[in-house]
């Protein structure tokens, strides 16, 4: 199991929707439900791959692939787990989702290594911190997540820090270290995303899900802007 799988439950929850049939809602639970039980740490970190014992059903193996280091706090893989339980509790509107989103939320709000900008390094815990390359990827998720999230806030000291990072997120991705000029970037519209550094793969590339996000992140802001 990656952390990135709580990205693909939203689709499972539409189908039981559309079909009737719970048996996709009630998977996206169990894996939801494990994933909470296996893959963070104490203090609601993520490791980004558990393996399993397919006998025992228990885990047998946690690492941190795409990050710095099996224990190291990859920022995309954050951003990933912060997205999917703000989304299984918008689906099944049980607590304990909306939980770990805020606890996932604090934490990264929370972390001594998010730059002033919120645009996250790579990793958090990068040796070469500050010099340590950004992912635009990990902040246009986490945005979008994060303006989700405060709409199921009611507490306005809680819920004004995470709009707070959004916003300085999304005017730090729409300034010209980010957003790439017309016809630039391979027609992308943010630079400066990390895949996986670990595999030299996409190091400091454009990605589709940092634009996605980013777009997505920009519309739901704007919507909150016009319910003011």
């Amino acid at each position: 199991m990656i952390i990135d799988n709580m990205m693909n439950l939203e689709l499972l929850l539409w189908a039981s929707k559309e079909t009737g049939d719970p048996k996709y809602r009630n998977i996206c639970i169990s894996h939801a439900d494990m994933t909470i039980k296996h893959h963070f740490r104490p203090d609601y970190s993520t490791y980004h791959v558990v393996s399993y014992d397919p006998v025992s059903g228990l885990p047998e193996k946690k690492n941190t692939a795409q990050g710095y280091a099996d224990e190291s706090m990859w920022a995309r893989g954050q951003a990933w787990a912060l997205y999917g339980f703000v989304v299984m509790y918008r689906e099944t509107k049980e607590n304990r989702y909306l939980q770990q989103a805020r606890n996932i939320a604090n934490f990264i709000l929370g972390h001594p290594n998010l730059p002033a900008d919120k645009i996250p390094y790579w990793d958090f815990n990068a040796p070469d911190i500050p010099n340590a390359r950004r992912d635009a990827s990990a902040g246009a998720i986490t945005a979008s997540a994060l303006i989700e999230l405060s709409a199921y806030v009611i507490d306005v000291t809680v819920r004004m820090p995470y709009l707070e990072t959004a916003e300085t997120q999304l005017r730090t991705l729409s300034s010209p270290e980010y957003l790439a000029q017309k016809g630039t970037n391979g027609n992308f519209i943010l630079k400066h995303s990390v895949g996986s550094l670990p595999g030299n793969s996409e190091v400091d590339v454009p990605l589709p899900y940092a634009d996605y996000y980013f777009v997505e992140a920009l519309l739901r802001y704007q919507a909150l802007l016009r319910e003011k």
